[in-house]
């Protein structure tokens, strides 16, 4: 496995540095401090994915606001995604609450929208969501983000919490795996 992996780190293509992802979520917080401000809000970390943007986030957020964490996945480490599995939800109550949901990629919507089914069932207020990448897709999705840090075109992409089979979460850049060549890896 790790001789695939350093063969996908090798040969990506870098779309944006760390340079510009940290200026895309200082503008992220910018938005989200103003919006929210006076609200109270709950942000929920989508696990795994993310966890390195809300981490980025929140040491750049003002606003009086509680931390939590869900975990609703179609991925488990895969390049595709299933059907959602839930694995983790809220310990802190959602009912009366403004909730921001901070994820890594916005790409089909399905998880997103689910999430945001649910925490509106538990009774929360209002749902905002803030991604760091929201993926151009040739077609609607379920659900659109409120706070955007990037756009890119439709690329399997690791970094920043996005993935590649579970690992380069950790990549400082936001990357676009080239295709890969079996007979390498």
């Amino acid at each position: 496995m790790l001789k695939e992996i350093n063969y996908i780190q090798t040969n990506a293509d870098l779309l944006f540095s760390e340079q510009e992802v940290e200026a895309a979520l200082d503008k992220m917080a910018d938005q989200i401090n103003v919006l929210l401000a006076g609200r109270n809000p709950l942000l929920l970390c989508v696990m795994n994915g993310g966890i390195v943007v809300a981490g980025k986030l929140i040491t750049r957020l003002t606003i009086p606001l509680n931390i939590d964490a869900i975990n609703a996945s179609r991925y488990q480490n895969k390049t595709a995604g299933g059907s959602i599995e839930w694995i983790l939800k809220p310990g802190l109550p959602l009912k009366n609450r403004t909730i921001l949901i901070i994820d890594d990629i916005l790409d089909e919507g399905i998880t997103l929208a689910a999430i945001y089914r649910y925490c509106l069932e538990q009774g929360a207020t209002s749902v905002y969501s803030a991604v760091l990448v929201d993926k151009m897709l040739d077609h609607e999705k379920p659900v659109t983000a409120d706070f955007v840090g990037l756009k890119v075109a439709d690329r399997y992409l690791f970094g920043y919490g996005m993935d590649y089979k579970g690992y380069l979460r950790n990549a400082s850049g936001i990357y676009a795996c080239r295709e890969i060549k079996e007979d390498i890896i």
